[in-house]
């Protein structure tokens, strides 16, 4: 069976595995509410989120990456059903009580360690954002409103990627070729960032991003609905509600950290759009105005001319064996760590391609298991990401029960005769999710419900970026690439090239993504808004992003983060100032000490989500960072390294 259960040797196990895991839930509801309250109580209700997260997480994943079909509609009928008994127990008045009689008790709360006590909240926080202190009318409604929610976040998602048609003879004849004929029609799938031809770009800019009358009323019902259960359950707006339990807390400290680092950015910023505006003059002297479309393509000519970074020059450097032989040996080093291949069991993998790691610690033995699932097929989503298919726990028996997660990356196939080659892109973003697979396995708590990477959004993205730092530094480097030909390593004048060229029009990039973060915010702030998400979208782009906005464009109903990341978009940016800080602070010095990852470990990775994120950010920087620190860690990224710039002068 898949992953080794059973159960699921075929679709309809997806079937009995729910039964299961429901039949389970009933058993220790039931068990809940009778237990007097102790630490007794907290161990049954994790218990009880494992039994239907071990079935959802699961289905989660087959949901999106099975190649059957038959095991994708099986698995989305699994998270449906699993969903809306997790959506009931949320507002189980009777389950709840068994809690609050715990969380009532300051004798016994006094004597619970602080990780049951904050899992203790944490489930009390689930209940209370569901509305359980509501009437039951109330209570009735914040239900229908979570449902409402979850199918329009569904139905938006699907938009935010259907392709827009438009009549073939409305484009000049010239650029049809750039797009998909469909009778005489052209499709228009994507924004064409790295076309040269500025005419294509425009036109993908235009034709993509029309604004949709459909799309509209799904993300405006979206958004009030999101308001609307957020004020039902007592918060001023859904952003309030979202913030809760994070790094940074609350709308206002996000606003103060995305204002500051906004006004940090605007001079480098401007100097960006200056040079860019410079090179589409050189380019295409008759029509020089830098417009939204023309940065990420411009950008781009400007890296390739300065520093010359053709990707073809680095890929048989990087090949995949290499660079999994490099996290193997900067985990070994770092964290006494080492990644070893498993044999898998007939029908364990969904892919013949798949490979199975088991995760060994020197000392302590088996860590869990990471399944590798790096190769495109047909109908795999193509972005990288990283799944929690079980969660790490202590079990009632005493022993711990293995974390298992799924790396997903979209490698190309090997040519014949060569192995996996990885562009400097592919080979960061493999470091990036083994960031957070390495923390799934580290974060070895005694409860399910706050294991690994299931913390707060904004430190999530901590561990996973500050090995992007790793991915992007010669003494790591050095250890793993090489010529999969010659076997000559790596120049070192390359690595130095590859990371300043990541520097160029760095703030302008930035910069979009600050305008990105403050628009998440708006939309989820105060209802009503005060104008269409259009008004507001124009707005937003002209003060904090600079580039003119286009009449009759629609950005934001592409913008699919926010469903899952609604009111928490800043927390990539949030995460990567934290990781930066890390990284000067413990790890650039020397990325291979030992004692620094131990800390690492033991400060940052050990809690998963069993304690407040800026209390683990507080033990490993040991002080506490304002937002001035957070700004000024992400503007100082920026600055060219002095030695490099000599050596290529």
């Amino acid at each position: 069976g898949l992953f080794g259960v059973p159960e699921l040797s075929c679709p309809e196990g997806f079937q009995e595995a729910q039964d299961k895991a429901l039949q389970e839930s009933e058993q220790l509801v039931q068990k809940a509410c009778s237990a007097p309250p102790g630490p007794e109580t907290v161990m049954i209700f994790d218990q009880l989120s494992d039994s239907l997260c071990r079935v959802a997480d699961l289905a989660d994943f087959v949901k999106v990456a099975h190649p059957d079909f038959a095991f994708r509609e099986a698995a989305e009928e699994a998270c449906r059903n699993i969903g809306t008994v997790v959506e009931k127990l949320n507002t189980d008045v009777e389950l709840c009580q068994s809690l609050r009689r715990l969380l009532a008790d300051e004798t016994v709360m006094s004597s619970l360690d602080p990780e049951t006590r904050r899992v203790a909240e944490l489930f009390m926080f689930d209940f209370e954002i569901s509305g359980i202190h509501l009437d039951e009318e109330k209570r009735k409604k914040a239900v229908d409103l979570n449902v409402r929610i979850l199918d329009l976040c569904n139905e938006f998602l699907i938009g935010t990627h259907l392709p827009n048609k438009i009549d073939k003879h409305v484009l000049p004849e010239h650029i049809r070729y750039n797009f998909t004929a469909e009778g005489n029609y052209l499709q228009v799938a994507g924004l064409h960032a790295d076309c040269p031809d500025d005419l294509v770009r425009e036109a993908a800019y235009k034709i993509f991003l029309h604004s949709n009358a459909q799309q509209l009323g799904r993300l405006e019902e979206l958004l009030a609905s999101r308001n609307s259960l957020a004020q039902l359950v007592g918060y001023d707006t859904f952003a309030h509600r979202a913030l809760q339990g994070t790094m940074a807390k609350n709308p206002e400290t996000v606003r103060q950290f995305l204002e500051k680092l906004s006004e940090q950015l605007s001079k480098r910023t401007q100097k960006d759009f200056e040079m860019m505006t410079k090179m589409k003059m050189k380019l295409n002297p008759h029509n020089s105005m830098l417009m939204p479309w023309d940065h990420p393509y411009y950008s781009g000519v400007l890296r390739a001319e300065r520093y010359n970074i053709d990707p073809g020059l680095y890929c048989p450097f990087f090949s995949l064996g290499a660079c999994m032989e490099g996290l193997n040996s900067l985990f070994s080093q770092l964290l006494g760590i080492s990644l070893y291949a498993e044999q898998t069991k007939r029908g364990e993998i969904w892919s013949e391609d798949v490979r199975k790691l088991a995760v060994v610690h020197e000392t302590e033995g088996l860590l869990g298991y990471i399944y590798c699932d790096f190769f495109q097929r047909p109908d795999k989503p193509h972005q990288d990401c990283h799944f929690t298919v079980r969660g790490g726990r202590l079990k009632e028996n005493g022993e711990y029960q293995l974390p298992v997660v799924v790396l997903m990356l979209s490698l190309p196939h090997s040519a014949r005769g060569a192995p996996t080659l990885l562009s400097p892109g592919m080979m960061e973003n493999l470091f990036h999710e083994m960031g957070h697979a390495m923390h799934s396995m580290l974060g070895r708590t005694r409860y399910q419900h706050v294991t690994g990477t299931r913390c707060p959004t904004d430190f999530a993205e901590v561990p996973s970026i500050l090995m992007e730092y790793f991915a992007n530094d010669y003494r790591v480097v050095n250890q793993f690439a090489r010529h999969y030909k010659t076997g000559q390593p790596l120049p070192k004048n390359m690595v130095s090239r590859l990371c300043e060229s990541k520097k160029v029009c760095a703030a302008a990039d930035m910069q979009l993504q600050v305008f990105y973060a403050v628009l998440d915010q708006i939309y989820h702030g105060k209802h009503p808004l005060k104008k269409s998400t259009t008004e507001i979208l124009k707005e937003t782009q002209e003060k904090v992003y600079g580039l003119p906005y286009v009449p009759n464009t629609a950005w934001q109903l592409r913008f699919s983060h926010l469903v899952g990341y609604g009111a928490k978009y800043y927390s990539y940016l949030m995460s990567r100032a934290v990781a930066s800080m890390v990284w000067k602070q413990c790890f650039a010095q020397n990325p291979f000490d030992r004692a620094m990852g131990e800390r690492y470990r033991r400060e940052m990775l050990a809690h998963g989500g069993g304690k407040e994120p800026i209390l683990m950010v507080q033990g490993m920087l040991q002080k506490s960072p304002s937002v001035e620190d957070f700004v000024d860690a992400l503007v100082s990224d920026l600055d060219h390294d002095f030695e490099t710039f000599i050596m290529d002068s």
